[in-house]
């Protein structure tokens, strides 16, 4: 009876592992599909790469991410999501390593370019165009984050001396934003004539130096001219 139990017991702890395995097996290739999905729709934009594309990359039938992500659109804001968690996990990183305020800036600006890979198909204005639905929370969403993103730097140079201490910190933090989502509009900043690392710089200089004190000026002509 003993053994029969133990045997019993054995079979369990197998089966419950075997289904552990199997959810392990399934979301590592959910989340590789993921990160295939949001690397290839960066470079080649939301609107050209299809189902089909995807699943020739990663040598994997259609039917195998339509049983992770039952159709394009899904898939589409899982990655947009993805990219935008990934991209707020760096600016954290970034901030807890205590740069002045003014490196800070060009910092994440260094890492979301070399994230968003140089923007080349205008992704976030791809959202826009076929998906505006997704587009529209994305944005609340930025703007949230953003806000209080700036804010806080706007506070921590003003109490280090760099940014002048009048400054309004909610109106400024919703300039830079709009300034921020305006220059990735390829209408209005061709990306043929205009490449985004370039605009961004030139968009942080034109932010900082009407904030700086002349502290902060000096910091930042000194970081423009290495």
């Amino acid at each position: 009876m003993l053994i029969l139990l133990e045997t019993k017991e054995t079979f369990f702890v197998f089966k419950v592992s075997l289904v552990h395995l199997r959810l392990f097996k399934f979301k590592i290739l959910k989340d590789t599909i993921l990160e295939k999905a949001s690397d290839m729709f960066l470079n080649l934009g939301f609107k050209s790469v299809t189902m089909d594309d995807i699943a020739s990359e990663l040598g994997i039938s259609k039917k195998t991410i339509y049983a992770h992500y039952s159709n394009k659109t899904i898939l589409v804001e899982s990655a947009t999501f993805y990219l935008f968690d990934k991209i707020c996990s760096g600016i954290e990183d970034i901030t807890a390593a205590q740069f002045n305020p003014i490196e800070e800036l060009f910092e994440i600006k260094s890492y979301a370019i070399k994230n968003l890979k140089d923007e080349k198909s205008s992704p976030q204005y791809q959202l826009q165009k076929y998906y505006p639905k997704l587009y529209k929370i994305l944005i609340a969403k930025q703007f949230e984050y953003m806000q209080t993103s700036v804010t806080e730097n706007l506070e921590k140079g003003i109490s280090q001396g760099l940014y002048r201490p009048e400054i309004d910190t909610q109106f400024i933090g919703r300039l830079y934003f709009l300034g921020m989502v305006g220059i990735k509009n390829p209408e209005l900043f061709p990306r043929a004539t205009d490449q985004m690392n370039a605009l961004v710089t030139d968009y942080l200089e034109y932010h900082l130096r009407a904030i700086v004190t002349e502290k902060g000026l000096q910091l930042l002509t000194n970081y423009l001219q290495k």
